[in-house]
């Protein structure tokens, strides 16, 4: 299973992207600002390819299994990025919510300056739940693609 996060948009502190499961649309994504030189917490995961795996620990693993108890099972995380710790693809509205990680969500709202996301929690569970079993059993990978071809919204 390989889910393709294609970025599309770009503005001034936001990477906005199509995330595709298996060659099908099914959210959008929502990075920091790709940069050729890393900040901490500010930055997009690099373009390439990773291994999905689960982490049981951590704040973020314990509020989401507080907020999704039906479903979760651990945080998805995007293993072995270079340079990276703990990225994950979590809820979240903006850049100012990802520090380093991927934000899914429904749709699309772009304020004049930046992409937010709307429906982040709706998007998220889908997502899990669609790759959740496929995680586990070390059978799931993300491509980033590069930032070739992004639009800059003037």
């Amino acid at each position: 299973m390989v889910l393709t996060v294609k970025r599309i948009k770009k503005g001034e502190n936001s990477t906005l992207s199509e995330i595709y499961l298996d060659g099908r649309l099914i959210c959008y994504g929502l990075e920091d600002t790709v940069r050729d030189v890393k900040i901490k917490g500010s930055t997009a995961i690099p373009a390439g390819r990773y291994k999905l795996g689960i982490n049981i620990y951590g704040a973020m693993n314990g509020r989401y299994k507080r907020d999704y108890p039906a479903i979760h099972r651990g945080m998805i995380q995007i293993m072995n990025v270079p340079n990276y710790s703990h990225v994950y693809i979590h809820v979240g509205n903006n850049f100012s919510h990802t520090a380093g990680c991927l934000l899914v969500g429904k749709s699309v709202k772009y304020d004049g300056t930046d992409y937010e996301l709307r429906g982040s929690a709706k998007a998220y569970m889908m997502l899990y739940e669609l790759v959740i079993e496929a995680v586990a059993k070390g059978e799931a990978e993300i491509e980033v693609k590069g930032k070739s071809n992004l639009i800059t919204v003037a």
